[in-house]
């Protein structure tokens, strides 16, 4: 295991070099058991619970970048170049430094748990802990209030079967209350670019490479090595079907797969892009996503995924492919050969299968920007308002001029073996003036469309019934007859509740 190269990354201010770590190890796994980092915990093995989050910082502008992550899902080598922080550096870090006295040792995170009985069995503590070290270094440092909201939307990946939340969100909106403590950005952005500058060169089975003609050559080389960015579903693959990988190709590294742009008629995001990020982008042009996008996953997991991976990937309850679909996204395939462009509709050829050769890969997606007198709706189905996968996620765009229907976009999910347009039911509308019998009789078409299948989420009858409700919300929605965002109330978080 020779040729494997060196892991490297910072954690209490040094560098922490290990030798011989396989490609397809976990974070978890390394933290835990050559580390003995056993603070960490391993509860579900697939990022759902997040009791194994830890905070890893990089370089982004000049300025640390903070992102919890789920280390259990994380491949260990694609944190080479990174600060790492777990529940026990919090007091142990010499970068991390009071500005104000005070009279604990803890971090105002761990105190503050302290202070509101955030804990009770303890075996989640660690990953709220960090999870709010996160937020403590992403807003209160920055001097920005954390809010109810805030804290329920932030802490939505990691999951309390004792305690209850009330104290634990209590205790992530007092952070800001106890003497500040303050992580040495500028000396560990001197320690995290010594690492970049001194990277190791030639790795046989961790493949990651920094620009985007290296990746494509890369990809021709080693077609058979596993494609790999946020592996939020590719860390499932090894701890939960037990997979083993010889040779990994890491996209995230290229810096032109990491970018967010914008023109006069699109935007363009790099297919290593977090889903965080991405999903931060499209708020800003439809704000009407906030509530859909906080509802992916949970932010461990949206911090370490990408919109790229997300879209490759192909999963028939993906969420954001039924969005992009209809906002009249395509997407960018690259090979040494060339580019070509494809409507991210037309890109998926059967279940988990796509268009992509052998050496193709997914570099960009891009998404038109709004146009005049747009209507724009995301629904989500789950059993759980939050951190759950959809049963039936169904996205209507409408371009409604003087009351007429001049074009339909609609994207659907849940309901048939990849993420599908509406086609048919496009048809019907398009042209047409919007109106209650249309939006009855459409939701009639969207039922007929889709033959969607029975499983451990929802009914195929059940997936057939949201279709045509959700069709006729959108027309009450657009009405005026109905509130587009409802607050969420103990009468609406009901299982398989509807909310934009």
């Amino acid at each position: 295991m020779s040729h494997i190269r060196p892991l490297r990354f910072i954690r209490r201010g040094q560098v922490v070099t290990l030798n011989g770590v396989a490609p397809d190890r976990t974070l978890l796994e390394v933290l835990r058991e050559d580390l003995g980092c056993t603070g960490t915990k391993e509860g579900c093995g697939e990022g759902d619970c997040g009791a194994c989050t830890v905070v890893l910082g990089s370089e982004r502008e000049g300025a640390v970048h903070y992102q919890s992550v789920n280390s259990c899902i994380r491949l260990a080598h694609s944190v080479d170049g990174m600060a790492l922080w777990t529940v026990e550096d919090l007091v142990a870090d010499p970068l991390i430094q009071p500005t104000e006295k005070s009279a604990s040792d803890l971090h105002p995170a761990q105190q503050a748990m302290v202070n509101c009985h955030g804990s009770q069995c303890g075996f989640c503590t660690p990953g709220f802990v960090m999870s709010m070290f996160g937020m403590y270094q992403n807003h209160v440092c920055k001097g920005q209030a954390i809010t109810r909201e805030l804290a329920v939307e932030e802490l939505s990946g990691n999951l309390c079967r004792c305690t209850g939340y009330r104290p634990i969100f209590d205790a992530a909106q007092s952070m800001a209350e106890l003497p500040r403590m303050q992580v040495n950005e500028p000396e560990l952005l001197k320690q995290i670019n010594t690492l970049k500058t001194n990277a190791p060169s030639g790795d046989a089975t961790y493949l990651a490479p920094t620009t985007f003609n290296e990746l494509l050559r890369a990809r021709a080389a080693h077609p058979d090595a596993l494609v790999a960015a946020g592996t939020t579903d590719v860390g499932l693959w090894i701890t939960k079907m037990h997979k083993q990988y010889a040779q990994i190709l890491d996209v995230t590294r290229a810096e032109e797969l990491r970018r967010i742009t914008t023109d006069a008629q699109q935007i363009h995001i790099g297919a290593a892009v977090s889903l965080t990020d991405a999903f931060g982008a499209l708020v800003q042009h439809w704000p009407q996503l906030h509530r859909f996008a906080t509802r992916f996953a949970g932010m461990p997991v949206r911090n370490s995924g990408t919109l790229g991976g997300n879209v490759a990937n192909g999963s028939p309850i993906g969420d954001s492919m039924p969005l992009l679909i209809a906002l009249g996204a395509s997407i960018t395939l690259a090979s040494v050969r060339g580019e070509r462009s494809v409507a991210l509709e037309d890109f998926y050829t059967g279940y988990r299968k796509n268009l992509l050769a052998a050496d193709e890969l997914l570099t960009a997606i891009h998404v038109p920007l709004p146009v005049a007198n747009q209507q724009l709706a995301a629904y989500k189905i789950s059993k759980r308002f939050d951190d759950d996968i959809s049963a039936v996620c169904l996205v209507i765009q409408m371009q409604i001029d003087n009351g007429v229907i001049c074009e339909a976009r609609i994207g659907a999910g849940g309901v048939a073996a990849t993420p599908a347009r509406a086609v048919q039911t496009e048809g019907l509308l398009n042209g047409q003036v919007w109106s209650e019998a249309l939006a009855t009789q459409a939701g009639q078409s969207l039922q007929a469309e889709f033959n969607p299948i029975s499983d451990m989420r929802a009914s195929s009858a059940y997936r057939r019934e949201m279709l045509g409700a959700l069709l006729q919300r959108f027309w009450l929605e657009t009405s005026g007859t109905l509130s587009k965002d409802p607050a969420p109330s103990l009468a609406t978080l009901q299982p398989l509740e509807v909310s934009p």
